[in-house]
């Protein structure tokens, strides 16, 4: 076995361990809870220039998945400030860099795209591989855009805009199809499901009714997704827990 095989065969077995590991799962999850609901935790961090709404862990991992995949196109839906966009267009560019698609892109969805934001998004230097469609990312003109804009491309898919499970549902219907095999949809803030009703006053989405309700009834159908577990047990904290789908 060579010392890379056995770096490898290590990290799995953490992983494996990592997640078998209730106590542990649960004071992750207690953490972010705690951070999250006083500090807005998410919130606080950007990705070159740009406010991100992510957690660094989920940043990571979607770096890991875009390159692994190399994918030719980048569904988002939910813009915010861009830096998710941001993200994946520097990845991208990395990609192409280190011999990847060179003309790979992101297109982002948004059913009301800021025009501050809009603004900062064009200016930064990636914008060269980002395209916005403004308009619900369920209505079918809409997704029929988008669905042009993948043909014949190796795509991957990231939710993130309406977290109630009505919408998630409809953004499943609509958009995992065009995963390519090998390619993950994520879809982020599963762990609303998690999160008590007190921290999410106000808020149209909650327990039984969340990303993750959502993600469950999807694949009670659709056996050609999974749930990509040994993420969730390395990443321990995470927005997305049950929501890095991987299409087998």
């Amino acid at each position: 076995m060579s010392a890379n095989d056995e770096f490898q065969a290590e990290v799995q077995r953490n992983i494996e361990a990592a997640g078998q590991d209730q106590g542990l799962k649960q004071r992750s999850l207690d953490w972010m809870l705690e951070a999250g609901g006083k500090y807005r935790y998410s919130y606080n961090f950007s990705w070159l220039g740009r406010p991100i709404i992510q957690y660094p862990q989920d940043i990571v991992a979607m770096q890991e998945l875009v390159w692994a995949v190399q994918p030719e196109l980048i569904i988002e839906t939910g813009i915010a400030h861009g830096g998710s966009l941001i993200l994946f267009a520097s990845l991208l560019e990395l990609n192409a860099a280190c011999g990847g698609p060179s003309d790979a892109r992101v297109l982002g969805i948004d059913i009301d795209i800021r025009q501050h934001n809009r603004e900062a998004i064009e200016a930064h230097p990636m914008c060269r591989r980002i395209d916005m469609i403004q308009g619900s990312s369920i209505a079918p003109e809409v997704v029929e855009q988008v669905r042009q804009a993948a043909r014949g491309k190796r795509v991957l898919v990231s939710l993130d805009s309406n977290h109630t499970h009505a919408h998630v549902l409809a953004e499943l219907q609509a958009y995992a199809p065009l995963v390519s095999p090998g390619s993950y949809c994520v879809v982020f803030d599963t762990v609303v499901e998690d999160t008590p009703d007190e921290l999410q006053a106000g808020r149209p989405w909650g327990k039984g009714n969340s990303p993750k309700s959502a993600v469950r009834e999807y694949l009670t159908s659709h056996p050609e997704f999974q749930v990509d577990e040994r993420m969730d047990n390395k990443l321990l904290i995470s927005v997305a827990p049950e929501g890095y789908l991987k299409r087998v």
